[in-house]
Order: structure tokens, then C-alpha cells, then sequence
């Protein structure tokens, strides 16, 4: 493959994994649900068990997305995880507090008591999502960054990122993903949970939290294809406004179109069964619509000459896949390994099913000496 091509697949792949994060969060939704699901603390044993089932694999996917980024376009990592300093670094310390509220809840002769830790599963459930969606909405607004001749950046704002939560448009991205992660947190208890008492609770938090996220994300879809975008000239580099870019590029690749409604109707048919038919296997119609659409919403940044990542401070300095990737040697070679990616995936997907094969009930928390 020439090296626009590979440049474009790695960014595919990094659209594929960035949504499986997304879904992923249902995680950290759910911990925002402890004390709106769970009425004793029986109860919210057995939330916090289910979900550190999986808690691993939301971690996992971040890690995998940020390592793709890294090793597919280093600069665009350089960039904005070391310009937009503050802001990851905070997400990096709400997953921290995840890893040790999980860990050390349940230790012996508990120092800060359970509330403590189950207080700070509620800051990586919500503020954590909700500063990770401002990360990615960046992808579209852009950053305060200059790049000289030498590809080295600088950030232009001291306040090193945080300047992004004063963007309508992130602080938006942002409090979607948090109702989309609580949406699916519900959809997720429902089916892996065997408590009468917590299920008829999940109705109302499902309607609640998808009435708010829809509201998000229309505003977020629209704003996306009205507003202006950046595209570069491939022979030149040089970067150029372009009018309503998003909805050119829904144009000039109507495919893509339609598997963003796609994933939409799916999303939208897995919350109606839960609601209209308390179907238990609602999240994997949302899971799907998820993925497909944050997929396609991530894509459409690669693909059509669009910019990955806006400069603020100077519109050249904007990177693309083409001036911010690896070399030709270097996505080869990765390109390979990333051919054992559905190995990878078929075994999540095995101890998923081993794990979730029969719903988790209270009576067997309480057997196991080792929970969370």
C-alpha cells in the first residue's frame, strides 16, 4: 500500500477503536448510577461487582487508543497530549482513582471507608467521560498550538488546554458522552443483572438520560455539518476554510451517510425495546449503533483532505493525517500486527460471554470472598 493509503487505514482504525472506548463507558456510567439504582448496600455491591467485570476493558481501550495514535501519528500525540498537558492529565488521574477505588473498596480495615472510593468511581464516571469527550470535540474545534519548520510545537495558552471547557461545542461532546455512558450503564445492568428490585429502577434512568443525550447529540451533529471546516491542498499542504466541510464530505461519500444512520436507527431501536419491551439484549443494539456511529463521526475527520487538529493560533500549523503520521516503513510493519486485532477482539468477546453466561445475583457477591 502507498503511504496516503496506509495513513488513512490506521486512521480508520483509530476511528474503530476511539468508538469502542466510547462504548466502553458504560462503565463509568453505571458508577454514576450507585446510589440512583442501588437503595442498600447489598445493592450497590452488586452494581460495582458487575462492572468490575469489565472495568479492565474500558481501561484497556483507552490505552489501546492512545497507543495507536502514538505509534500511527506521533506528532498529533506530541501535540496535543503534551500541548493540551492539563487536560489529559486530569483524565489520566481519573482513571488512576478508578484503578485504586476497585482495588482497595473492599480491603480489610478500610482506612477511608467505602463511600470514600465510591465517591471517586462518581468523579471518574462523570467528570473523567466528560473531559474525554472535550478531548475529542477538540478534534474538530481545534487547539492553541504553532508548529515551526522543525515540526516542534508549542502551546500558545498557559492554561495548557483547559481553555477548550469555554468551547459550547466541547462542553456539549462532553456531557453526550456522559448520558450516552449512563444510558448504556442502564441498558448494561439490565441484562447482566438478576434483581427485580434494580431493573425496574433502570426504566426511568434509561428515559431520562436518553431524552439529554439526544438533545446533545443532534445539537453536536448539527453544529458538526453547518459549521465550517479545514481542508488541505495535497500537493501544497497548505490548510483552507472550507463552508459546512462535514456536509461536503456526507456528500461526496454518501456511504458513509448511510451507515451513520444506521447506526443511529440501531441506537435509537435499542433504547425503544428497552423502553417499549423491556428487552434484556437492548445494549447490543445501542452497543452496535454506538460504535458504528462514533466510528463514522471519527472517520470523517481522515478521510476528504479534512484536518485532524485545528490550530487556533495558526491555521498552517493544522495537522492531517499526511503531515502528522509515521513513516511508510513504520505503519507497514504496524499494519501487520494490526491484522491479529480480530484474534483480540474474538477473545474479549469469548470471556465477555463466559462472564455475562448467567445474570449476577446478590446471593453470590456475598459467596465471593474476593469481590469488589
Amino acid at each position: 500500500m502507498d503511504l496516503l493509503t496506509l495513513q488513512e487505514y490506521w486512521w480508520f482504525l483509530v476511528s474503530i477503536i476511539g468508538a469502542l472506548f466510547v462504548f466502553m463507558t458504560f462503565v463509568q456510567g453505571g458508577q454514576t448510577l450507585l446510589y440512583t439504582l442501588a437503595k442498600t448496600e447489598d445493592e450497590r455491591d452488586l452494581l460495582i461487582n458487575s462492572l468490575g467485570r469489565k472495568w479492565e476493558l474500558t481501561f484497556t481501550a483507552l490505552v489501546m487508543f492512545g497507543g495507536a495514535l502514538f505509534a500511527a501519528f506521533p506528532l498529533f500525540y506530541a501535540v496535543s497530549f503534551g500541548g493540551a498537558y492539563f487536560v489529559w492529565m486530569a483524565i489520566l488521574f481519573c482513571f488512576i482513582i478508578q484503578a485504586v477505588s476497585y482495588e482497595y473498596r473492599k480491603k480489610p480495615n478500610n482506612f477511608f471507608g467505602e463511600r470514600f472510593y465510591e465517591v471517586l468511581l462518581y468523579i471518574n464516571g462523570s467528570l473523567g467521560i466528560f473531559l474525554i469527550g472535550v478531548a475529542l470535540a477538540t478534534l474538530f474545534t481545534g487547539g492553541n498550538f504553532v508548529l515551526n519548520d522543525m515540526n516542534l510545537s508549542h502551546w500558545t495558552k498557559s492554561s495548557y488546554g483547559l481553555e477548550a471547557l469555554f468551547n459550547p461545542f466541547n462542553v456539549a461532546f462532553g456531557l453526550m458522552l456522559v448520558f450516552l455512558s449512563r444510558l448504556q450503564a442502564g441498558l448494561y445492568f439490565l441484562n447482566s443483572l438478576d434483581e427485580e428490585a434494580i431493573t425496574q429502577r433502570v426504566k426511568s434512568v434509561v428515559k431520562t438520560n436518553f431524552i439529554m443525550f439526544l438533545v446533545l447529540f443532534l445539537y453536536v451533529l448539527v453544529t458538526i455539518l453547518i459549521s465550517n471546516g479545514l481542508v488541505y491542498d495535497p500537493k501544497t499542504g497548505i490548510v483552507s476554510v472550507m463552508s459546512m466541510k462535514f456536509l461536503h464530505t456526507f456528500l461526496d461519500y454518501p456511504a458513509l451517510l448511510a451507515v451513520l444512520l444506521v447506526g443511529v436507527v440501531a441506537l435509537l431501536y435499542g433504547v425503544y425495546i428497552a423502553l417499549a419491551k423491556n428487552a434484556h439484549k437492548a445494549i447490543f443494539f445501542t452497543g452496535f449503533g454506538t460504535v458504528v456511529t462514533v466510528t463514522i463521526v471519527l472517520l470523517i475527520l481522515g478521510i476528504d483532505h479534512s484536518v485532524i487538529y485545528p490550530s487556533l493560533a495558526d491555521m498552517q500549523s493544522s495537522l492531517t493525517i499526511e503531515n502528522s503520521s509515521g513513516s511508510h516503513y513504520t505503519l507497514s510493519v504496524m499494519a501487520v500486527v494490526s491484522l491479529m486485532v480480530p484474534f483480540v477482539l474474538g477473545y474479549i468477546i469469548v470471556v465477555w460471554r463466559s462472564m455475562d453466561k448467567t445474570k449476577l445475583t446478590i446471593d453470590e457477591v456475598k459467596s465471593d470472598s474476593h469481590h469488589y
